[in-house]
């Protein structure tokens, strides 16, 4: 297991991405972060995860700091924007390369599809592996005429270069900490870097988490079964690992994650119908009081 981080004080950050409006889903993770650093009297950042620059917008990103400080939120600094730290991930990806563990895949999405009936703990089709075969002299000529590749990780390489066994502590939202073991083969060869997208999520908060010096990490549970890569590839990294802390979700109506694609209400649109900051704070378990109605399903 790697070193944990335990710089002074504790370290935690809020994580958005700009690409979409933020509701109840973003905001009681936000809170949950602001409570634990307040209880381990301890340091908040913020950092805008933007990559994906066809889908993140200047405009989301103004509303998500606009939405924060309505909420209360309060962070040191300037937020951290992942657009403008490219190097960094490119400097992970060849330390990755360097040990023989990434590989070109030029299959399409809709190729992995067909030709893949197993699905990864999100649900997308697992990539089958059809390119890990290919010699490094046709990646280059392929690359050398304009194909579009995806960088990935050589899962069976990752798991036989990393320790045995891969371990985190995870609290949940609790105080005490159980022994995870991560499970990176579930996942099968991840995408790490595209030609339109320097880094993958995976490789990304990997990288910044190190570099912030991040002691905990407080998400959602739908990101739970997604640090047994984290948690790879700081083995593979050499990267100290933080303490994890993945909270409950905030449901729709139907039961389903609040999510953009679903069209969760947004924090503006509570705003402008009248319910107040206070409001979503009580609704949501950070504060006593009037909860506007709100009525918030956690699970």
């Amino acid at each position: 297991m790697g070193s944990d981080v335990s710089p002074s004080p504790p370290l935690l950050r809020f994580a958005p991405s700009p690409n979409g409006a933020l509701h109840l889903g973003h905001a009681y993770s936000a809170l949950q972060n602001q409570r634990l650093a307040e209880s381990l009297d301890g340091r908040l950042i913020l950092r805008i995860e933007d990559l994906d620059r066809a889908r993140c917008k200047p405009r989301y990103e103004a509303a998500i700091i606009e939405d924060l400080a309505w909420l209360g939120l309060h962070f040191e600094a300037a937020p951290r924007r992942q657009s403008e730290h490219l190097d960094d991930y490119s400097t992970a990806l060849a330390r990755l390369e360097s040990l023989g563990l990434v590989y070109p895949c030029f299959c399409s999405r809709a190729e992995v599809a067909r030709r893949s009936t197993a699905r990864d703990p999100d649900g997308a089709p697992l990539y089958a592996g059809d390119c890990r075969a290919l010699s490094r002299r046709e990646s280059a000529e392929r690359i050398a005429r304009g194909e579009k590749a995806a960088f990935r990780l050589d899962m069976r390489g990752a798991i036989s270069a990393a320790p045995a066994e891969i371990v985190w502590s995870e609290f949940g939202e609790g105080a005490d900490p159980v022994e995870r073991r991560a499970l990176p083969a579930d996942w099968g060869d991840v995408i790490l870097a595209r030609r339109d997208l320097p880094a993958s999520y995976h490789l990304a908060v990997t990288v910044d988490d190190e570099l912030q010096t991040v002691s905990d990490v407080v998400r959602g549970r739908d990101l739970l079964q997604a640090t047994s890569v984290h948690r790879l590839l700081q083995e593979l990294l050499g990267l100290p690992a933080p303490r994890y802390r993945h909270h409950r979700l905030v449901l729709d109506a139907d039961k389903g994650k609040l999510s953009k694609s679903r069209a969760a209400p947004a924090l503006s649109v509570l705003r402008d119908q009248g319910v107040s900051a206070a409001q979503v704070r009580a609704a949501l378990g950070f504060g006593g009081g009037d909860s506007g109605g709100l009525r918030p399903v956690l699970s």
